[in-house]
């Protein structure tokens, strides 16, 4: 399969390990354009997706230097589905279109190296059209809690809240061309990244 222009949609449920498998794949030559990181980007203030944020929301969800309070605003969202959408409805756009220009920016660069777009909801927001390929992390329940709770100190209700509100696994694999279990040890995990990983980085 040829390498040049490929673009790999990652994406898992919260806590699967999307991040750890980025980083991997990083390892292995990959150029990972982060969603979440483009989506922090979309609230800085003054922006206009932090316009359009606190105008639906509120300057309750600022902090005093003005940048938006994620966890006050995802304690809202995720609270209230119709809240949630709204936000998605404000943000999702904003992130495609960044995303979808750097794509271009790194293909015009005659990139050879798979492009990789690390996105949680890569199904659910409809971005599948940016990626030649899904590719599906998916961890145990009782190993996701325990990372959220440890790693971002959220309660169990505020865990199970978070992970309603998103697409099953049974349904993301409708959509995965690989799945990725990450279940073990890093070192399995880093045994999956690989093997897929040469798959689509082996020569014609």
């Amino acid at each position: 399969m040829s390498t040049r222009c490929l673009t790999i949609g990652l994406t898992g449920g919260i806590g699967s390990g999307k991040s750890t498998v980025a980083a991997l794949l990083e390892e292995l030559g990959a150029v990972v354009i982060h969603a979440d990181v483009v989506g922090h980007e979309a609230y800085l203030p003054h922006t206009e997706g932090w316009r359009r944020v606190t105008a639906a929301f509120g300057n309750e969800i600022l902090k005093p230097d003005q940048t938006i309070d994620r966890q006050k605003l995802g304690a809202i969202v995720f609270r209230d589905p119709a809240a949630l959408a709204q936000l998605n409805a404000i943000v999702h756009p904003l992130i495609y279109a960044e995303v979808e220009r750097r794509i271009r920016s790194l293909r015009a660069s005659n990139l050879v190296s798979p492009i990789v777009v690390e996105a949680a909801i890569l199904i659910e927001a409809n971005w599948l059209p940016l990626v030649d390929e899904v590719w599906l992390v998916v961890a145990g329940k009782d190993a996701v809690v325990r990372r959220l709770s440890s790693q971002r100190g959220l309660s169990p209700d505020e865990i199970s809240r978070r992970i309603d509100a998103q697409l099953s696994d049974a349904e993301r694999r409708k959509f995965a061309h690989v799945v990725i279990e990450n279940r073990g040890p890093v070192e399995d995990l880093r045994q999956h990244v690989t093997s897929a990983w040469k798959r689509v980085t082996a020569p014609n």
